[in-house]
């Protein structure tokens, strides 16, 4: 069995994984989030954390026994990733799944492209900052 943690659980993007997680009979699912009121009714009955991804203490105590992290976050996402990476190298575990913004390395061509960078632009930046920290990780 595979114990598998999603931080930034109830996310829109985290709840399409979650879902499908949960299906799987081989995986113990634990979900980490702020606000357990934001989950799906389907996904109540899974292993709920409540912390916040960027006071090392909670992620850290969340991380420990996991075989792979899963991270759909907003907000303070560089201090998160920054949390996340640390708290994983303390606990040993090197498999983290992070998801992040589109058009963040500016590989979006066209007018789409061009439209997404000047609405989106300061939003993404953010999410490039959290895309570098784990980069620039040891993590797999």
């Amino acid at each position: 069995m595979k114990n598998v943690l999603v931080i930034g659980a109830s996310s829109q993007i985290a709840q399409w994984a979650d879902k499908a997680l949960a299906k799987n009979p081989d995986i113990n699912l634990t979900l980490f989030l702020r606000h357990p009121n934001k989950l799906s009714a389907d996904l109540q009955q899974e292993r709920q954390i409540v912390g916040d991804a960027t006071d090392l203490d909670d992620v850290r105590n969340a991380v420990k026994g996991m075989g792979i992290v899963y991270a759909s976050l907003a907000g303070e996402i560089k201090k998160a990733a920054e949390t996340i990476v640390k708290a994983m190298d303390l606990e040993g575990v090197k498999r983290l799944i992070w998801t992040s913004s589109l058009g963040i390395y500016n590989e979006i061509p066209g007018e789409f492209g061009r439209w997404n960078q000047q609405v989106l632009g300061g939003y993404y930046h953010r999410y490039r900052l959290a895309a570098d920290v784990v980069e620039g990780s040891d993590l797999d």
